[in-house]
């Protein structure tokens, strides 16, 4: 899995934390990658992982070897109760988040405990369950009542904040859209700092998908576009267009319209903005369809990352001598 991470993306790759070997092999891996000791790694923290408690109230053996390890090796985490109200929090978001805050205060405050200036982040994932079935609902209007309340308890502290982007959705369709949508607007709206799970989560987790990433990188782009400010000042008023049209024209040909059209407006990535007739004519194609499409051509024209030849092979013998390792011990 390692090993996949580090050569086929040049991004910031979580490390499994549940247990001890497994966190240490991810930062062992990391720091061969960077060509540094641990000290230098501790001096330049490159990976992050998520601890998750055991709600309520408990966090377990493995999570707290994985905290352990992280910690001690000074790379940040992200302290993440898995408060879901009515099944391991209380059934209000009141009760829920309060019991969010303490497990992830309990598990930052130990974090510093085992070496002080730990990077570390407040994790929320408190969402409520279906009240008539027990299962988990994500994407609801308690989420992001959550999600915002946990962005404030974030700032409070004065550490970052990790939310998701999630839905209950079992396809790529409208509920799939308008949930991840629900998810989504809070944690801007909140300024989350990282969002896990930001593409591609579908049926509250236990499935991946490819055309559900393609939708949810749609969104963080137009969220994007979303918060960057309008330019304001005399040159974007257009006075001098609006003289140049009259009154009746119109501004497709106006010297102000020509300066900007290639760069004026944000670009889709999956919407379709043929009119009717155009789109029907190309075969009705709906959104899981051209998202489809599009992670295909994404994929096939894909180009792997430079990596040095003697990194990987130093990565490789690595990794055959801890399988080894594991094999002795049966574990």
């Amino acid at each position: 899995m390692y090993r996949s991470f580090i050569t086929l993306t040049d991004k910031v790759w979580t490390g499994y934390a549940l247990g001890a070997a497994r966190a240490k092999d991810a930062i062992d891996i990391m720091a061969i990658v960077l060509g540094e000791d641990r000290a230098g790694l501790a001096a330049r923290p490159a990976t992050i992982t998520v601890i998750n408690s055991n709600s309520p109230l408990r966090l377990d053996t493995a999570m707290s070897e994985g905290l352990s390890i992280f910690a001690e090796a000074g790379q940040p985490f992200a302290a993440t109760p898995f408060t879901l109200a009515g099944a391991m929090a209380p059934a209000t978001i009141a009760g829920a988040t309060v019991q969010q805050n303490a497990e992830a205060l309990a598990m930052i405050a130990m974090a510093q405990c085992i070496r002080p200036g730990t990077p570390v982040l407040y994790g929320g994932f408190t969402s409520n369950v279906d009240m008539k079935t027990g299962a988990p609902a994500f994407g609801t209007p308690e989420y992001s009542q959550a999600v915002l309340i946990g962005c404030q308890l974030a700032r409070r502290y004065a550490v970052p904040y990790r939310t998701s982007n999630v839905t209950s959705g079992n396809c790529v369709d409208a509920q799939a859209a308008y949930e991840s949508a629900m998810s989504l607007w809070p944690a801007c709206l909140g300024q989350a700092h990282i969002i896990m799970h930001c593409a591609g989560w579908l049926e509250g987790g236990m499935t991946a998908s490819f055309e559900k990433f393609i939708l949810d990188a749609e969104m963080l782009q137009m969220m994007t576009a979303f918060l960057k400010p309008p330019r304001i000042d005399e040159d974007a008023f257009g006075f001098e267009a609006v003289k140049e049209v009259g009154p009746g024209g119109h501004f497709f040909g106006a010297a102000h319209t020509l300066e900007r059209y290639e760069t004026a407006f944000y670009q889709p990535l999956l919407s379709d903005w043929r009119n009717f007739e155009t789109w029907e004519e190309a075969g009705s194609p709906d959104a899981a369809q051209n998202a489809n499409r599009i992670w295909k051509q994404m994929l096939a024209e894909y180009e792997q990352p430079p990596l040095d030849a003697a990194i990987l092979e130093e990565i490789d013998a690595f990794i055959a001598r801890r399988k080894s390792e594991i094999e002795k011990s049966g574990v």
